[in-house]
Formats: C-alpha cells, structure tokens, sequence
C-alpha cells in the first residue's frame, strides 16, 4: 500500500489520505471545492465542480493515472437540482467509455458550506 500526495491540491483539514494505491488499483478520497490556497471555492455548482475534478485530475496525475483510468467515481451533492449542472462540468473532464458512477443527493455534507465531493477508483 502507497499513500500519494501532491501539493497541487490544498491539504485536507481530516485526517485522510488524499490517494491510496494498492494492488493496482488508486482509491482517491472525496475531493471538495477547495482552492490550492486552502479556501474553499466560492460560486455556482459549475465552478465548484470545476474545483473539485481539478483537484481528482492532480491526484490522478500524481499517480500517473488519469480520468481515462477512473473505472468508478461517486459524487455527493447537497442539492439534486445541481444534477444537470454538475454533469455539464463532469463531462468537460470524463469521456465515453464513461466510468460506472453513484450520485447521491444528501442533506449534507462534512462542513456545511460544501455544495459537491466527489472520489474516484481508478486503474494505475
């Protein structure tokens, strides 16, 4: 098992991993809205979402890998009217064959001020 790290994404404030690889296989932890700077990105969904697949994409280069090797990603929106949106911004960055994916609309998420988190398995 190898941690993977990148300082082109802002730390966590938990105590998590941003990646993990092990047996081939990359697990992401759930990547938020938040700017290099340590801020969370403020905006529409679209710019959060931006953010938040910025943020997978460094990981994922990182470890070598890329969106082309994510074989699942799940996504948690606070909103399910943000569905539409967020899936314009999901297909900037995803392309067919699309990964197998769960979207949840929850009442929340860890701080209250996140809109979308998203984690990603991905093929290394």
């Amino acid at each position: 098992m190898e941690q993977i790290h990148t300082d082109a994404v802002a730390p966590s404030t938990a105590p998590l991993s941003q990646a993990i690889e092990t047996n081939d296989l990359l697990f992401v932890s759930g990547q938020v809205h938040r700017a290099l700077e340590g801020e969370l990105l403020q905006g529409d969904i679209e710019t959060q979402s931006r953010q938040v697949l910025e943020n997978v994409a460094a990981i994922l280069e990182e470890a070598g890998a890329s969106f082309d090797d994510v074989v699942k990603a799940t996504v948690f929106l606070t909103d399910a009217d943000d569905f539409e949106a967020f899936n314009r911004v999901y297909e900037e960055y995803i392309t067919e064959p699309y990964p197998a994916r769960s979207l949840f609309a929850v009442e929340a998420l860890a701080l209250e001020e996140l809109d979308v988190e998203m984690e990603v398995i991905a093929e290394v």
